[in-house]
């Protein structure tokens, strides 16, 4: 068992007999008060998030978290399906879990998934994508001034600012972590 100092984003807890992901930790000292520590976390049976206080010294279960490479296959419906390169075998994940990843899953793409008691409960990226823009206006000529950008659709449909001189069509490197252009692919 672990203190609630011990705690970190990202881990999994028993909390009233049910398991939840942290997804924020902050420890606190009010005054002359004792010290506490605030957690959001969600409950992995129904996807409710909650704010919750504990001791600084107070005991709790930490459960087990494994970590599996996932391709993404494809959207069914409001849901995403992914599958295990090695063995195919498919996960349907709700579009709450998937979070911002939603705006750089294309067909195939590699993530890292989380899974505590063989649910999934996080989708983590890797730190850069390329993706194909499909969009790209074009660039205004005399519009050579320091740095100057245009905003582009990306074929997820997430809207990035790129350089003047991108085109339709062209494949581009985007930091998953800022939305930002990095470089051409």
């Amino acid at each position: 068992m672990a203190t609630a100092n011990d705690i970190r984003k990202g881990m999994a807890i028993v909390y009233n007999g049910e398991v939840a992901v942290v997804l924020e930790t902050q420890h606190r000292t009010p005054g002359n008060l004792r010290a506490f520590v605030q957690m959001s976390i969600r409950s992995i049976r129904t996807g409710k998030s909650s704010d919750i206080r504990f001791s600084s010294t107070e005991r709790i279960d930490v459960v087990p978290m494994m970590t599996r490479k996932m391709e993404f296959s494809y959207k069914d419906g409001e849901d995403y399906v992914f599958s295990d390169p090695e063995n195919y075998e498919t996960v349907t994940i709700s579009p709450e879990i998937v979070g911002d990843a939603k705006n750089y899953l294309v067909e195939n793409a590699l993530v890292t998934m989380t899974f505590v008691q063989d649910k999934a409960v996080q989708v983590e990226l890797p730190s850069s994508v390329i993706l194909i823009v499909s969009d790209a206006p074009e660039g205004i000529r005399g519009d050579s001034a320091n740095n100057v950008q245009k905003a582009v659709t990306m074929e997820t449909g997430i809207t990035v600012q790129v350089p003047l001189f991108i085109k339709t069509g062209e494949k581009i490197k985007i930091d998953t972590r800022t939305g930002k252009y990095m470089e051409r692919a």
